[in-house]
């Protein structure tokens, strides 16, 4: 599986990640970052990408057109803990 990061999560997770998934790949390796959401959603389906992301959009996206490409949605927030 090809995963493709959005631009909301780091692009250090290629690298974290690249004995699991050697193939994926980041919006600003791809020169996307500045592009729009159709724009990527079509580069991930010519490329066989599975978008990785933070953004409902996308989520909204694969239910409104189905597939390809998929939507791995990640719905958890940043962590950080306080001791107060």
């Amino acid at each position: 599986m090809k995963l493709l990061f959005d631009q909301n999560l780091s692009r250090k997770l290629v690298t974290r990640l690249g004995d699991i998934f050697p193939n994926a790949s980041h919006v600003q390796f791809d020169e996307l970052a500045e592009k729009t959401d159709t724009e990527i959603w079509e580069f991930a389906k010519l490329n066989d990408f599975c978008i990785v992301t933070q953004d409902a959009d996308f989520a909204e996206r694969s239910r409104l057109y189905g597939s390809p490409p998929k939507v791995v949605w990640l719905e958890c927030g940043n962590y950080y803990s306080c001791r107060c």
